[in-house]
């Protein structure tokens, strides 16, 4: 098959879901989180934070299927599973770096204008 490039406006590309996977938080946390190393479950979940074990196990079960990291199942007992970013994975380090990044250098910039927002009714205010 060979290279196809989507169109992120066309509502039968593909690529919309590719950026609904990407842009989950839980996607950009679990990422941001296996940038730094191979991770188990346990640790993955400390490290993400406010996630329920059910929504962490859909999205590393999605992320799998994507392509974007790999589950490692060691035969121990009891079994102990890693998971690390697969190349893919890999690719999307940089992106969410700068997401990140300008979450944390705006974010009181957006609740200051939430707030303002939230005072003002429905009117827009905004910088």
């Amino acid at each position: 098959m060979g290279f196809i490039r989507g169109d992120l406006f066309d509502p039968d590309c593909p690529t919309r879901l590719i950026l609904d996977r990407v842009g989950d938080k839980w996607t950009v946390l679990v990422v941001s989180a296996l940038s730094e190393r191979t991770l188990r479950f346990s640790e993955l979940r400390a490290r993400v934070g406010g996630v329920a074990p059910k929504v962490l196990t859909q999205t590393l079960r999605a992320l799998e299927r994507d392509g974007i990291l790999h589950r490692k199942i060691y035969a121990e007992v009891p079994p102990r599973v890693e998971y690390s970013l697969t190349e893919l994975g890999r690719s999307l380090i940089g992106p969410i770096e700068t997401i990140q990044a300008w979450a944390e250098e705006y974010m009181h910039r957006v609740v200051i204008n939430r707030e303002r927002f939230d005072r003002a009714g429905s009117g827009a205010v905004g910088e």
